[in-house]
């Protein structure tokens, strides 16, 4: 079983989602890669990954890898903010990194 961690970035993103029916699309996701199902997903360098979500506008969630089976969500957002979300997915990865 994987183990999810979230950001305040992206809880506060999650927060903001009105569309419910997105929302829980995208709770349900999170579920199905708890249990290894993680489906459409592609690395976008620096060791963080896009998690495509096929509703709304094109659902992303960021998160990266942290030890055999702890993943940290960092962000969301959805295709028209693709590259300024994933900018800000690897800023808030270095930051935890530097952190730690």
């Amino acid at each position: 079983m994987n183990i999810f961690m979230r950001t305040p970035e992206f809880d506060r993103w999650l927060k903001r989602l009105k569309e419910l029916s997105i929302k829980a699309r995208v709770l349900v996701r999170i579920r199905a890669a708890e249990t290894g199902n993680f489906g459409d997903c592609e690395s976008v360098g620096d060791g963080v990954f896009e998690m495509r979500i096929h509703a709304g506008a094109g659902c992303r969630i960021y998160y990266f890898r942290q030890g055999k089976v702890v993943y940290v969500l960092l962000y969301g957002g959805d295709k028209s903010s693709q590259k300024k979300d994933i900018q800000a997915a690897k800023a808030i990865k270095k930051r935890l990194e530097e952190e730690s």
